[in-house]
């Protein structure tokens, strides 16, 4: 007997805090340098020397990028995918020919093998010719079914569909639904046991890939019954099942070409060897994903960066005003100073955090949420820069400055096009609390219970007795550090070069006043600490920030001892670490200097209607419908626009 249909979840937002903590990791197995940042512990260990790829990897990976430029230069066309809105059949098969759809794919299930690290060049490379082909790619790899089996599939999956995937078929990744974004709890797709099969019921949203994919990772809820644990579960759902129906091809005002659809499943059938993992382990799986999954993302942030600053030299070089080059005007030639350091820092934070997990010796879970949210914000102010260096060019279209004879530049579509990377795979409000939570996690292990209201006196007196055994040990730590001894780090100060120990000496002072901040604030806030957004956003991007000079200085004392470029390398993140020390000074003045307090005042008053006086005046051009368009389970009255790729 089956379990009935499930209705619509109603959630608190205390259960919807419990769904998400429970399918955290909770333990730390490894190291750590991100959480051990945060913790005011400078473990310049655990990044220095830089870690490197062994050399089968670089030649397999160096080959692989050989073919793949020689097809994006041949074969690819980046302005025809930008006004058809699609990417051509012929490129996504030559692209399978490749291998390009089985770049992390183990060579024994047919794919290629590449490491993280030339994973996310290939990224680069190919979101450089159509960012909409690098979104492709990450989508079926990063996100899509290959990540989940290899981490969680049984060996009789990953015979079954790796193959394919490394090869022939697409795959998509569906959680949102259009009432659920970033709070699954609330997830209403169903997946009701039946015999040895499960009964798909449901809607999601903003399937990447969906519309032409012949796989699919769904997460849908299964009811609890006899036999059945229940829960947010992962299932491989065949796109050409019975009940499975792509009801829209979605468009943006970026990335044009990607297929990003929403689908409908009625009453499909999928048999139970088709779940990933156990019941009720979905969200666990789609998070540790992620883990390694958001360092796509950055890959494109670099690969914009490295265009922006080709453009920005070759357009200053070449435009003069008041009777020499626009570079060499001050206020122009901050912004490139700014696009020239930042490429350089997000380049080395992409590639430590992408080879530290291709080691496998460090979790990178906070590494890889910090390089996503520094990327996809740092990204998208290059862009803009960009644009505003090249003035009304920047704003015209690459086809009407082709149309009246001038370089085709798509500086604009580079910046509608890096605008989602600050909503997907977690908005940058989603990842400061993300990044928060993690940050924090050894205060909760030790007084989580203190601040727990449900509690008992016991529970709360035993974590009184061992918090005060780790802060006893803890807090001291914080006062003095080798930050303060002004030789440290003298490595980092070769002959005629910058010198960068100076910011080393300025992260490891700063990563104890970080940690010393924090828990200032859980002792002021306590259980109203998870309210206060704005301070934990700001606490996180100090954290971000730091870990991104230290990446920096790292990857230029790498360039230094390898390579020709370490004069300039020294140079580049001596820039790029004093532009961000005046961030982080910003921030530090904003944690208790800020205007959170009066911001709840205003929104109470904008939502009660206080100033609905303050709109008059202007014309909505919005179009009639519901905010949120209806999901209710049933049979799709719409036709079928799933598109496969022949």
């Amino acid at each position: 007997m089956s379990a009935p249909p499930l209705k619509k979840p109603v959630v608190t937002e205390r259960e919807a805090r419990q769904v998400a903590e429970a399918a955290r990791e909770q333990d730390w197995r490894k190291p750590s340098f991100a959480k051990e940042l945060f913790l005011g512990r400078f473990r310049l260990d655990l990044i220095h020397p830089h870690p490197l790829p062994t050399d089968e990897a670089v030649r397999r990976g160096e080959q692989f990028l050989t073919k793949l430029r020689a097809f994006c230069e041949t074969k690819v066309d980046g302005a025809l995918v930008e006004r058809e809105a699609r990417i051509p059949d012929e490129v996504i098969n030559g692209l399978k020919e490749l291998g390009a759809f089985g770049m992390k794919i183990d060579p024994k299930y047919g794919g290629l093998g590449l490491t993280q690290v030339y994973y996310n060049k290939a990224l680069a490379l190919v979101g450089s010719a159509s960012p909409a082909i690098g979104v492709l790619l990450s989508a079926h790899q990063s996100i899509g079914l290959p990540q989940p089996l290899k981490l969680f599939g049984t060996p009789e999956q990953k015979q079954r569909f790796l193959p394919r995937c490394a090869r022939t078929d697409i795959s998509a990744f569906l959680l949102t639904e259009p009432d659920v974004g970033s709070d699954p709890a609330r997830l209403a797709t169903s997946a009701v046991p039946d015999g040895d099969d499960y009964i798909l019921d449901g809607v999601k949203l903003w399937t990447t890939n969906g519309v032409v994919a012949d796989l699919l990772v769904v997460m849908a809820r299964v009811p609890k019954s006899d036999g059945h644990k229940g829960g947010i579960t992962a299932f491989v759902v065949e796109t050409d099942s019975p009940g499975v129906t792509v009801e829209n091809r979605n468009a943006f005002m970026g990335l044009r070409g990607i297929e990003n659809g929403v689908t409908r499943f009625h009453q499909v059938r999928v048999p139970a060897a088709n779940r990933i993992g156990p019941e009720g382990a979905g969200l666990k799986i789609a998070l540790t994903t992620l883990n390694t999954g958001r360092l796509s993302l950055p890959a494109s942030c670099v690969a914009a960066g490295k265009w922006c600053l080709k453009i920005a030299r070759e357009w200053s070089a070449a435009r003069e005003q008041w009777g020499k080059p626009v570079a060499h005007h001050e206020a122009v030639g901050q912004k490139i100073s700014f696009i020239a350091a930042t490429t350089f820092a997000l380049e080395a934070v992409l590639d430590l955090s992408s080879q530290m997990a291709d080691e496998d010796r460090n979790d990178i879970r906070i590494e890889g949420a910090l390089a996503k949210l520094f990327a996809s914000e740092m990204g998208w102010k290059i862009a803009d820069e960009l644009v505003q260096i090249r003035g009304g060019r920047g704003f015209e279209t690459a086809d009407s400055l082709r149309a009246r004879g001038e370089r085709a530049v798509p500086a604009e579509q580079v910046l509608r096009d890096l605008r989602i990377n600050r909503i997907f795979e977690g908005s940058t409000e989603i990842m400061h609390l993300l990044i928060a939570r993690e940050a924090v996690d050894a205060h909760l292990t030790v007084a989580g219970d203190l601040i727990d209201p449900e509690k008992s006196l016991s529970d709360k007196a035993r974590a009184g007795a061992n918090a005060g055994v780790f802060y006893a040990k803890w807090l001291p730590k914080l006062v003095a550090g080798t930050g303060q001894l002004p030789r440290a780090y003298g490595d980092f100060h070769p002959s005629g070069h910058p010198d960068l120990s100076t910011h080393l000496r300025y992260v490891e002072r700063n990563a104890r006043k970080l940690a010393r901040s924090t828990f200032y604030a859980m002792s002021r806030w306590q259980g109203r600490m998870e309210t206060k957004q704005g301070f934990l956003g700001r606490i996180v991007d100090i954290g971000a920030e730091l870990f991104a000079m230290s990446a920096a200085v790292v990857r230029a004392e790498l360039l230094r001892t390898t390579t020709d470029h370490g004069r300039e390398a020294y140079q580049l993140a001596d820039t790029f670490c004093r532009q961000s020390r005046i961030r982080v000074e910003e921030l530090f003045g904003r944690l208790w200097t800020n205007t959170d307090d009066v911001d709840r005042k205003v929104v109470k008053g904008v939502l009660g209607g206080a100033y609905e006086w303050l709109e008059q005046g202007v014309i909505d051009p919005s179009g009639e419908g519901p905010w949120i368009a209806d999901a209710a389970p049933g049979p799709s009255e719409k036709e079928n626009v799933h598109r496969p790729i022949r």
